[in-house]
This record gives structure tokens, C-alpha cells and sequence, in this order.
């Protein structure tokens, strides 16, 4: 982990956009009106989906792909103007929260800016051509690393955006060197000492069949050296399975006790039901009570949370990357109220504080447990809405719910459920 990660990091909530999709418009103006409900969701860091200029050559739909980016030091034109996105900016600051922009520092489109200016700069397959490592990406060409020449350019180019936005969402940061994300780091501090660096790793079972083709893939634990976050991939294969059906939710929630064997203790996992690159949770749970609990144990794992645009309209479609896609904001469904609550219920929880977590296999509830310096909270999830009486790790007594506002009876060491989620503080079993 970075020795200088802030470590009020671990209870943050991102909010994740995509420009051309955010809005009818999809500008940078267009956001400005909607910056305030976003707030109020109870968002610290507004990450924005690449905002450069997209390759034409071997695009993808009829748009492109942002992924396939074309230019680092500008903006898309067609979200609007470098102004625009300043403006954007100084907004979002006004109502207190904090930017975040992606970079994608593992490839380019093969007509970028940077393919025209400093060919070296690329990756070369065994006929000499740019191409990309993995061999499915059609529409980029990899960098090449061992070019030094190369790490300058990338550094100045993050230097110039830490003037302008408080941190980055590194695309793939698996496969590109651990020693530059470091150097990166170093260098960046000084432009802005207090820049948060969250880095995309990879599935699990995609680094490691990068390392088996001979592919650098940096592992999760060393990319704390360098990032204050990561994503939760190395699990997300398991909670898949989960809502497929393929595995029981002890296996899932066995993994999250695991990670807190085998990661530093001020580690900061990314926490989400989906995100532009997985589909959207409600195109698997269907039911609006199961739904509550999802979200609800979401917000209490130990990590940031990411929310995905969209989301709390409950869409179920998955935004296309490549087209003119925009999100439904009139489903006639809203989380917002819960989103709320639970956005001041993240804020009471600790830091590098403990995390241990049960499931009844038979009921599908997990209870979770989160103990630390601001005191223990018990967590009760029921994920196909059933009722059951479940054990849990509290004294016998009567608590506040701080999801519903009633209470919480404790009896001989166990509660009922309701199949709607609950949280409560309560003294921690000795």
C-alpha cells in the first residue's frame, strides 16, 4: 500500500460517468445540471470514463470505443471544449467533492497522436507490426515499457492533467510495469501531493493466463506499492457464479475473509455490483426486496463503493461502449433515498478495521461484522428476500436498525430477518 494513502479512502463512494451516455447531450455542459442530485447521493469522487479523443481506425460500433484512445493531452471534441471540462471540474469541487479521470496507459488506437510521433514507443509482434498482446483487442496497439523515452511522456502527460483533476482510474494497471506506476506516482506528487490512484487490476483468471503466455501481469497484492485502491476482480469471478446460480454464498463470502489474510491492513478494495465492463445487477436480481439487500451489503463491505451511472435507477441494460446509448433516469424506480441512508451509514464506519463475515446457504443471508475504532456494526443481508432466524455476532439485547430506523432484538444469539437488509451497532462478543 502507499504509504501516504488517505485513509478515509476506504469509505468513500465513486460515481462513475460516462460522458457520451450520461445525458441526451453527452457533453460536458450536460452534467452541470445534474451535479447536485449526484452530490446528494452522497458521492466524494466523480470518475469520469476516458474523455480524450477516440481512434477511428479499426473502431468499434459506429462510434468507437473511449478505451482506444486516440490523444492524451485533450479532450474529445465531441464532449466539448478543454474549458468545458475545467468548468466541470471547478463544479464539482464547489459542491465538495473530488474528480477522478481514466487513463488508459496500456494502449492506444492505432492512428493516435502518439503512434504518429513516436512509433518506437509501440509494442511490436513477431512480424514487426503494432498489435496488442492478447491478441482479441482489434481496435488498439500496446505500448512498450522498456522504451524510457516512453515514461516521460506518460508522466509529463499526468503531471498536466494533476493540475486540473485530484486523481486516476488506471486503466488495465496490471500490465503495465509496477516500477513506472510507482515512478509515476513520485513524480505526480509533486504537481499534487494528495492525488488518488485506483487501479484497474484484472480477473483473476485473466492474469493469470496473461503470465502463462508470458504476459506481464502484476499481481493485486504488489499493486498496492503504488495505487491507494484496486478492484475487487481477483473475487468477482466467484460472486458471478453466485448470481448465476453456480456456487453457494459461502464460497463467495469466504473469499472476502480471505482477502483480509493476504493484503496489507489498510488495503482498499473497490466495491461494486457492476461497472461499465459487467452487466448490471438488476439484469439478475429481479426482485426490488433482494435488490435492497444487494445494495445494502454493498455499501458495508469493507472498501470504496462504486456507483455505476444508472444504478440508482435501477437499469437493467448495460450502456453500449461503442454507441449513443444513454441511461434511463425514467424507470419509475429510484434508490436514491436508500443510497442516501447508506451513504451516512459508510461514514460511521471505521478504517483498517476488522471484517469477518458468515452465510446461511440454506436462506442465502450473509452476515457481516465490521469492528474498529468507531465501534462494531452487524450486518444482515438477506439476497433472495427470505425470512429466517439468523445467528449473529451480538450480545442478546435490543438495537437501533439504522437502515429502517426500528429495532433489532437480539435472543439466545440470534435475530430475525425479515428478508429486508439490516445494520446495527452493538457491543462486540468478547
Amino acid at each position: 500500500m502507499a504509504v501516504n494513502t488517505d485513509p478515509r479512502l476506504q469509505n468513500a463512494i465513486i460515481y462513475s460517468i460516462y460522458v457520451r451516455n450520461h445525458t441526451k447531450e453527452g457533453t460536458f455542459r450536460a452534467i452541470l445540471p445534474d451535479l447536485d442530485r449526484i452530490r446528494d447521493l452522497g458521492t466524494d469522487i466523480v470518475w469520469f470514463l476516458p474523455i480524450h479523443p477516440i481512434g477511428v481506425e479499426g473502431k468499434k460500433g459506429s462510434l468507437g470505443c473511449p478505451y482506444a484512445n486516440r490523444d492524451y493531452r485533450t479532450v474529445n471534441p465531441a464532449y466539448g471544449t478543454m474549458e468545458d471540462f475545467k468548468q466541470l471540474v471547478d463544479e464539482i469541487h464547489a459542491r465538495g467533492m473530488r474528480c477522478m479521470i481514466d487513463v488508459v496507459y496500456n494502449h492506444t488506437s492505432p492512428d493516435s497522436t502518439l503512434f504518429a510521433e513516436h512509433p518506437d514507443f509501440f509494442y511490436r509482434g513477431k512480424d514487426g507490426r503494432p498489435g496488442n498482446k492478447m491478441g482479441d483487442w482489434s481496435d488498439v496497439i500496446d505500448l512498450d515499457y522498456t522504451n524510457r523515452a516512453l515514461w516521460d511522456y506518460q508522466i509529463e502527460s499526468l503531471q498536466f492533467w494533476a493540475g486540473i483533476v485530484d486523481g486516476f482510474r488506471c486503466d488495465v494497471a496490471s500490465f503495465v510495469p509496477l516500477a513506472f506506476w510507482k515512478a509515476a506516482r513520485k513524480a505526480v506528487a509533486a504537481v499534487n501531493p494528495g492525488c488518488i490512484w485506483l487501479a484497474e487490476s484484472v480477473h483473476r483468471s485473466f492474469g493469470c493466463l496473461a503470465r502463462h503466455r508470458g504476459i506481464y501481469s502484476c499481481l493485486d497484492y504488489d499493486l498496492y506499492e503504488a495505487f491507494d485502491m484496486e478492484y475487487e476482480y481477483d473475487i468477482r469471478e466467484a460472486f458471478d457464479k453466485y448470481l448465476q446460480g453456480k456456487i453457494a454464498l459461502s464460497h463467495y463470502l469466504d473469499l472476502l475473509d480471505f482477502q483480509e489474510a493476504i493484503y496489507p491492513a489498510n488495503y482498499n478494495k473497490l466495491r461494486f455490483l457492476e461497472n461499465h465492463d459487467q452487466m448490471r445487477i438488476c439484469s439478475y436480481v429481479k426482485d426490488e426486496k433482494a435488490l435492497r439487500n444487494y445494495t445494502a451489503m454493498l455499501y458495508f463491505l469493507k472498501g470504496a463503493t462504486l456507483l455505476y451511472a444508472g444504478q440508482e435507477f435501477e437499469n437493467d441494460h448495460l450502456p453500449s461502449l461503442f454507441e449513443k446509448d444513454p441511461i434511463d433516469t425514467k424507470t419509475g424506480r429510484d434508490l436514491t433515498p436508500l443510497l442516501k441512508t447508506l451513504a451516512g451509514i459508510k461514514q460511521q464506519l471505521g478504517t483498517h478495521d476488522y471484517f469477518r463475515s458468515e452465510a446461511d446457504d440454506e436462506s442465502d443471508i450473509a452476515v457481516m461484522q465490521r469492528s474498529g475504532d468507531r465501534g462494531h456494526f452487524v450486518g444482515v443481508f438477506s439476497l433472495k428476500a427470505s425470512s429466517a432466524e439468523i445467528a449473529v455476532p451480538a450480545p442478546d439485547g435490543t438495537y437501533e436498525d439504522l437502515l429502517g430506523g426500528g429495532s433489532v432484538k437480539v435472543e439466545n444469539g440470534k435475530t430475525l430477518c425479515s428478508g429486508e437488509p439490516i445494520i446495527f451497532r452493538s457491543p462486540e462478543i468478547a
